[in-house]
């Protein structure tokens, strides 16, 4: 982990129209020490049968995961292996839910038909029976999601975020432990929440080939969550900060990262996310779409930048385009790349907006693409901007975003 935030935080988060000043308290003896057991979560957990799921192959089970105050726990995860043929492995994936959400046989489905194995756990003790954000609890489970605010006096080994994270290493450790898999050619991605837990994961389980949070991030005093550290007192806040704050982690994490999100998240502006994505010591990849919706399903799960980033890392396919520089002198902005297949149009985006990051309006403006190089010209009043490739897939791959000094 890096220092506890730097020791001191100070933020302020425009919230609503008011300022939030929050300073971290110092740390708790507590605090001290690795949070999560790896040599004990490294190795697969016992299942137990989950009788009544499964749909279409796809197998739902118990785990055992770690003592929530005092008793074991069980989750409940999806886990579907697509057919193999004799002899032959295939690559996998770790699924991680965000807020409202639980395990999805759906989303596991969708990475067995691209010939992965895939499991999808719950992280919030639940089964999923009943409807979006008011699942199922069953009588095994761990403390309730989401962010853990409200337990935060409680001892850390009782936290959310500790056994969310701890149930997904144990997931990715049964995973790995499936004769059709291939162990080393594993990916993690997340959700909203289970973005924010993709960031803390790759930073304490570095078996993972690549990771791709979704929307979810770090620098939790730069997102809409900073109204609930608000209303923690100071110790409390610096508590939360350096046991769960994803910066925290992701100077841990050395695997490739694909960023995928949308100019306007109403929950992790791209304020946080550039914050971000420059802590991992490995490779990093934007895909940041002019107003992408936030959301499970298709929003969240079916971008096919994930498909392919994921392809090209564990199963030799062609690489996402790759921003190699960017820079800009005056109004003149531009950026070289390289890319296995064509670079069929590029996108100017703007705004010209000050204030919350979640209300700015932005548009896109044409760009032009010669020879490894995509170019551009600012108009007037532009307060910030970025630049975004599309390959033939129609994959998009995003510079840093540059704010204007006025």
């Amino acid at each position: 982990m890096t220092p506890l935030l730097r020791l001191l935080i100070a933020a302020l988060s425009l919230l609503g129209g008011f300022v939030l000043h929050a300073i971290a308290a110092t740390p708790t003896a507590e605090a001290a020490g690795p949070i999560w057991n790896m040599k004990h979560l490294a190795k697969a957990p016992r299942t137990f049968p989950a009788y009544g799921f499964q749909t279409n192959h796809i197998q739902g089970s118990f785990f055992e995961s770690v003592p929530f105050r005092g008793r074991p726990t069980r989750v409940f995860a999806w886990l579907g292996i697509p057919p193999v043929e004799k002899g032959r492995k295939v690559p996998g994936m770790v699924l991680v839910h965000g807020g409202g959400g639980t395990a999805f046989a759906e989303w596991v489905r969708l990475w067995n038909e691209r010939g992965y194995a895939a499991i999808a756990m719950d992280t919030c003790g639940c089964v999923p029976v009943g409807k979006y954000a008011n699942w199922q609890r069953h009588e095994h489970g761990g403390p309730a999601g989401w962010g853990g605010f409200n337990q935060i006096d409680e001892p850390r080994e009782d936290q959310w975020s500790y056994h969310a994270v701890a149930a997904a290493i144990l997931a990715h450790s049964l995973l790995r432990a499936q004769p059709e898999v291939e162990a080393k050619r594993v990916g993690l991605t997340g959700i909203s929440w289970g973005g924010y837990l993709t960031c803390l994961i790759a930073g304490v389980d570095r078996r993972f080939k690549f990771a791709v949070p979704v929307y979810g991030c770090g620098f939790y005093l730069d997102t809409v969550f900073a109204s609930n550290l608000g209303k923690l007192s100071p110790e409390q806040r610096g508590r939360w900060l350096g046991w769960w704050e994803p910066s925290e982690y992701l100077d841990d994490a050395s695997m490739p990262f694909l960023w995928v999100t949308g100019s306007n998240d109403f929950a992790y502006p791209i304020e946080a996310l550039q914050k971000s994505y420059r802590v991992p010591r490995g490779a990093r990849t934007l895909a940041i779409r002019l107003r992408m919706p936030h959301g499970h399903g298709g929003a969240g799960e079916k971008p096919e930048e994930i498909h392919v980033f994921a392809d090209s890392l564990v199963k030799g396919g062609e690489p996402l385009a790759r921003i190699t520089r960017q820079g800009r002198k005056g109004t003149n902005v531009w950026a070289t790349f390289k890319s296995p297949r064509p670079v069929v149009k590029a996108e100017l985006n703007i705004t010209r907006d000050l204030g919350r990051w979640q209300d700015r309006k932005w548009e896109a403006l044409p760009a032009h693409v010669n020879a490894g190089k995509v170019t551009a010209t600012l108009p007037a009043g532009v307060t910030v901007y970025y630049l975004n490739l599309f390959d033939d897939r129609d994959c998009a791959v995003s510079t840093e975003h540059e704010e204007m000094k006025p």
